[in-house]
This record gives structure tokens, sequence and C-alpha cells, in this order.
């Protein structure tokens, strides 16, 4: 493969007569484009990592706050528009709408030391430099770039807890290493720094922060390949000399040495949440070697063994959309502990030696949709294990199940007990021991029956009354009948006969919010009466009874209960009347909607979790035909092998795996009970490898981008006529053999008996 730039163009090139499908075993990787989602709100994170590793290392960038969104566009330290590089940290978000991290920023550089980051298009006013997009290079597992101003040759790869940098300098004078300790990025700030020269090749120390993680701490070790000569400390800018250990709020270091006879110079900084010497002895686990090309090929080996857990085939194009959307699947939840099992808890007591890998970056208001149950079926059983194990832990260490968790931080971000559907669906598919069931039940239902934002009326089996919420109450409520029905299945499943009783109850609460004079979800006054004025498309944010949504946006979310969905419009063709006015009204929303809605196929919003299941719902009224015409649109418009190929912000892989799933022509509409509905493949045949290590195949006859429509379906040789397919089977392995059309298969589905609520009831 040759690359020109970024672009990473393959040698298979749509139309050119020369694709060949690859076969299982070949690099994977080749098909990652990592700038997908890096242009405007897609938010993703560039740089190098492996999957699920602590370590993101890549660039920093200066982000432009005077934009029309105040620098939101850099909250993973990247945007594509920008063409320069301040440095390169060491953590970084991917996808998130809220920023943080950009953690123990290192600057290779030349000349005068310029201790504070360079302003926009002056990079004469501090560290930093412009670079040239023909000269840079993203791939799985690695980062290449040329600094112009420096003239510094950039590499850059990773393992789990390790970052390795290769540096090589062709202007030679003064040359260094700044390692800044006080950069600010987005919503972080430091609250205290530490650096300590060991040696003339090995420095310690830490970075403690306050941001979106309310107290975040990072140890940090380094190792250089060739004897630092002089290493300049400063607290701020204020000189400190004469020593060789330093603390402060803003501690910065210069690492002096001889380019002229070392003009590459490599360092490894190993991450732990815990000690400095975790972090040493992460490097010694990881990375004890000095040989870079070595480092990046381990790298693109754990990218390609994941990458070929799905062995899909088709157009090119779409290749490459999909693998870069199951690789951005695999960016969190992140390894949050040491190789020796050590872990920092939310309690902020160390935990020696757990038995179990500790994960961070728990975006589970997003992730329990898609990417949670994806790995149920491609991950090995111990990885879905270790994901509950973390939330158990965190429950044991904060007194209930995490909301969005973030470095040992309890964020309490978004609305619901969005790791209640998570625990669920690992527990009703045979993940965990009796003991694990146990005090998972413990955690959900302790979580569940709390009082805050509204629980206290939900308990009692009563509406939130929007006097008692300043916004969003609709929005809270829908998200726990979501959760309560978890926590209903739990309870089903491990016979606690009243528990049960109770939550099942409870996930029915949603009814209580349907106006049907108006035909929406719509809050409720203490008095009982709904709310007016109403207007069903009013979005602005945090101003309304949604989250990042509106009443037409809101009308949809019940993946728990369809059927009673559909009675309280009044049955099957009501309910389609409705979802079919839903997708070909107008697109407005008014200049104050919140920009996370988008993506927008009449009101229907891709780029927003609440409706990612909504394509789907149309199999549920005997009309798969729509849903699966609705998924393909959503699919062939809003993700696209560009930069700006995502709609909205990938929310840590969430976008990203509706698409894995939906490429491959079925969807979890309901995370909580195994049934995936089927909609619109996008490839030729896929394979995947189960967490079993067993097979499940899929071929796809009569592929075509005006063939949308599911003919027929076949399972094991035999007609298949249900408009779903059960996690049971896929868990067997098989053959499911799908032939496609370009007119709709009308009675595909129509039989009631054929609908996912048949296996639901």
């Amino acid at each position: 493969m040759k690359r020109i730039g970024i672009k990473l163009i393959a040698c298979l090139f749509l139309g050119s007569g020369l694709f060949t499908y690859p076969s299982y075993g070949q690099n994977f990787t080749q098909y990652v484009n990592p700038l997908i989602g890096s242009a405007d709100h897609g938010h993703v994170f560039v740089g190098a990592n492996v999957p699920l590793g602590a370590v993101q290392l890549g660039p920093t960038q200066i982000a432009q706050t005077w934009d029309k969104f105040n620098g939101w566009d850099w909250v993973s330290g990247y945007n594509y528009k920008s063409k320069d590089i301040l440095g390169f940290t060491h953590t970084h978000l991917s996808g998130t709408g809220i920023g943080d991290l950009n953690d123990i920023m290192v600057v290779p550089a030349n000349g005068k030391l310029q201790l504070n980051p360079a302003q926009f298009d002056k990079m004469d006013t501090g560290y930093g430099s412009h670079f040239d997009r023909a000269n840079e290079t993203a791939a799985p597992g690695y980062y290449g770039v040329y600094l112009d101003d420096y003239k510094i040759k950039v590499n850059l790869t990773a393992s789990e807890r390790v970052g390795y940098h290769q540096y090589t300098y062709e202007k030679k004078d003064n040359a260094h290493i700044l390692v800044d300790l006080a950069f600010k990025m987005n919503w972080d700030k430091t609250t205290d720094s530490y650096f300590k020269q060991i040696d003339d090749t090995t420095f310690v120390g830490y970075r403690f922060s306050t941001g979106w993680a309310n107290d975040q701490k990072v140890y940090f070790a380094i190792t250089t390949s060739v004897p630092i000569q002089k290493v300049e400390f400063y607290d701020d800018t204020t000189p400190k000399h004469g020593t060789k250990v330093v603390k402060g709020l803003g501690i910065k270091a210069a690492l002096y040495f001889d380019a002229t006879q070392y003009p590459t110079l490599e360092l490894k900084v190993g991450l732990s949440p815990v000690s400095t010497i975790n972090a040493l002895a992460n490097i010694q686990a990881e990375l004890p070697g000095w040989d870079f090309a070595e480092a990046k090929k381990q790298a693109d080996n754990k990218w390609n063994k994941t990458l070929g857990k799905i062995d899909f085939q088709g157009d090119p194009d779409v290749m490459k959309i999909f693998y870069t959307a199951l690789y951005h699947t695999y960016f969190a939840p992140t390894i949050f502990n040491d190789a020796n099992g050590d872990y920092l808890g939310t309690d902020k007591q160390v935990y020696e030696k757990q038995d179990f890998t500790n994960h961070t970056v728990l975006s589970l208001w997003d992730t329990y949709r898609a990417l949670h149950p994806l790995m149920t079926i491609t991950e090995d059983p111990q990885v879905v294990r270790d994901f509950v194990k973390t939330m158990l832990a965190i429950y044991q260490q904060q007194g209930k199940l995490p909301v969005w968790h973030l470095q040992g931080n309890e964020t309490n971000t978004m609305v619901g007990l969005p790791a209640i559907p998570v625990v669920a669906d690992a527990l009703l598919k045979g993940f965990l021991s009796p003991a694990e069931q146990e005090l998972a039940w413990e955690a959900v239902k302790t979580t569940a029956m709390g009082y805050d934002n509204g629980l206290k009326y939900v308990r009692d089996l009563t509406y939130i009354p929007i006097d008692s919420m300043d916004h969003e109450s609709v929005a809270w409520a829908l998200e726990y009948a979501i959760a309560d029905f978890g926590a209903y299945k739990i309870a089903e499943k491990l016979g606690k006969v009243d528990d049960a009783a109770y939550f099942k109850k409870r996930y029915k609460l949603y009814e209580k919010y349907f106006d049907k004079e108006v035909g929406h979800f719509v809050g409720r006054h203490t008095n009982g009466s709904f709310r007016r004025p109403f207007n069903p498309l009013m979005a602005k944010h945090r101003e309304n009874d949604y989250c990042e949504g509106n009443a037409w946006q809101y009308t949809w979310l019940v993946p728990q209960d369809v059927k009673g969905l559909i009675d309280l419009f009044g049955g099957e063709k009501k309910f389609l009347n409705k979802l079919d006015e839903f997708t070909t009204m107008s697109s407005q929303l008014g200049d104050e909607a919140s920009p996370d809605i988008s993506g927008l196929i009449g009101q229907y919003a891709q780029g927003n979790e609440p409706n990612h299941h909504i394509p789907y719902l149309y199999a549920y009224a005997g009309e798969q035909w729509k849903g699966a015409a609705l998924a393909r649109k959503a699919m062939t418009e809003f993700y696209t092998n560009t930069p700006a190929g995502l709609c909205g912000n990938d929310d840590v892989g969430q976008m990203s795996a509706w698409y894995v799933f939906s490429a491959m022509g079925f969807y979890p509409l309901n995370p909580m009970i195994g049934t995936y509905v089927f909609g619109s493949p996008m490839m030729d045949k896929a394979s995947i490898t189960l967490g079993n290590g067993i097979k499940f195949n899929i071929n796809v006859k009569n592929q075509g981008k005006n063939n949308p429509y599911i003919k027929s379906i076949k399972l094991n040789g035999q007609p298949y006529i249900k408009t779903y397919i059960t996690h049971a089977d896929i868990m067997k392995g098989g053959n499911l053999e799908i032939e496609m059309s370009s007119t709709a298969n009308k009675s595909f589905g129509k039989n009631k008996a054929t609908w996912p609520s048949a296996i639901e009831d």
C-alpha cells in the first residue's frame, strides 16, 4: 500500500478492477482511516494506541476558542482543520462532548527554549510548530508527522500503558525535550505536579488535575535512549536551580541532549494511576527494549488481531468505513490499572494486584445501546466480565453503579442509570458467575432505589414532576424505565419474585408521560397537567424536558417495551403513520437547537444516541423494509471515508458501534434481551469470530448500492422468516444467507409471528 500524505490510500481502488477480497489473517489495519471523524463535530482521537489501551499518545493542537462553538471541536485535542501541533500528550478522549485529559505534554524542540504554548498561527510566541498534511501519517498503533518549524521528524507508537516516542532532529541547535505538566486543555487544569531526575536517562513524576474528572491523578516515568546532558526546571516560568526534584502547580522540565552526536532521540513514557514505581514497572513489563520498529509492529499486530475478529468483505470504500468504525469502538473503556493489577479506586484507595482488568472512560449513556452488546459477541468472555467487575467495584466504592466514569472519578454526566442495561445484558447472557450475579443484583437494586434526580418519584411508581427539576424530566424518566427493565429481567432470572413484580411496574412508568392530545411524551406538573404551551420541535439545549433532543425524537425511546409503545398510539397502523411522519417531516430545529442533534432525516437524528434504534422499530409493526431503507440511508449519507465522515460526536465509539452492527445487517434494538433486528447489510460477506472461538458467517447475495431491501433469508440452509435473530443462535455459529433486492419484499416480516415482539411476549 502506498501512503500519500494522511489519506492512507489503499492499493485497492473502487472501479479499478484491482479489488480482491482479503483472506482471514491478513493485515486488516490497512482498511482503517484514522482521520474519519477528525473534522467538524466527530471529535475522535488521532494518534497511537492499542485496543482499549490506557495510553493514547497523539498530537495536541491549539483549541480555536473564538470559533462558533468556543473550541468545542478540539475536545480530543485534535481537529482536522488545524495546521499546528503544540506537542504530544499521552491521554485523550475520543468523540466526547466535554473535554479533559491531554496529560503529560512532551514537546520536541530546538533553538530558544519556550515555556508556554504558542498562540494560534503565531508559533514564535511559544512552543509548537506548523505541519503539512502531506507529511502526516496515521495508522492503527502509529502516528507520524514532520514539524516544519523545528525540522523534526516525529514517530509515535504505544503499548497498553506506555507511549513510545522517536524524534529525529535535522535542526540540532539547543536540542531539547520540554515536559510541560502545567499544560491545560479544555476544562482541565493542574492542581499539583512533581518531577524528579533519577539519572541521566530516567525521570519520574506526577500530574494531578481537576476538570471534567474532578480529582485526576496521573503518575509517569520517562526513560530516554540517549543521555540527557542538562535539565532545567521551572515552576511556570520561574527557574528552579540546584535541584533534581521540583514540586508545584506548574512544573516544567527542559531536557537537553547532544543532537549532533545523537540526531535521533527516543523516549518511553509509562503511565500509572497508582505510583511512579508502577509507571517504571509498566515500561519494563511492556516495552523493555529500544526497538521502535518492533514496538510499532506489536501495536499493529494487536490491532490486526482485534479488527480481524470480523472479516468484512465488500465495496472498498465501505470496508474503510466499517473497519474504521470497528477501530473506534476499541478506544474505550480504557484500561485503568497497572501491569501488576494495581489500580486507583473511586474512593482514592489503591487496590493491589486485583484479579481483573480495571477500566475507565465509561460513557455508558452512549455505549449501553450498541458498543457493549457488540463486545458480548466479539470479545473474550473475560473482557466482558472485566467491564462488569469494574462497574461492581465502583458500586462498592461509591455506593452506586457508575454513570459516566472518568479516570477514577464519577462525573454524573448525562441522564438515567446507564450501567444497569450493561450489567443486565452481561448477566442475562451468562457472563457472570453465581456470586457475581448476586453482587450485580445488589448493585442494580441499590442504584435503582436511589433518591436523586427524580428517583424518589420513580420509587413511588409515579411520574417526575417538571416542577421538581430544572429540565430534562422526560429524558430522565424514559432512561430510568429502560434501566428498570434491566432490573426486572435480572430479578426474574434470579427468582426474586417480589422485586420482579415491582420493577415490572417501574419499567412501564413511561406511559404516564404520554400525552394523547399531542401524541408525544410530555413533561407533567405536580397537579398532573401536561406542559403547555407545548412545541414538539423545541430543542434548545437544557431548556426543555428532553436531553439533547426534542419531543419528536424522544417519542420512540421505549426499546424495552415496543409493543406497549405501539399500544399507546392505538395500534400498528397509527404507530407506523406517526413513524413515517417523523422520518419525512422537515428537519428544521431552530437556531438555538443543541449541536448534538445532527444527521437528520426528517426529525430522525442519527447523530445522537436516543434515536439509534428507531430504524429497527418498523420490524415491530410489520414493515421491516421501511426500517431497512432508513438504516441504509443513514449509513450511506452520514458515514463516509472522509475526515468529516461522522455526522456528530462519535461518543466514545457508540456512533461507530451502530455502524458496525448496521453494516452487518442487524442491531440490538433492546440491548438487554439478546435479540438483534434485521436491517440492511452493506457487505458481500462477513465472518465473525465469536468470543467463544466459533465462527458465524453471513453471505449477502445481490448486494448493491441500489438494493437496500431484504428479499429472503436462510439460516444454515433453511428458510428463515423472522425479522430478528437471537444472541443464542449467533453464538452457536453457522451460516446466514441474506438475499437483497432493489424493491421491497413487503411480505417479509408481515406476519406477527415473525416480529421481534413475538419472542419478547
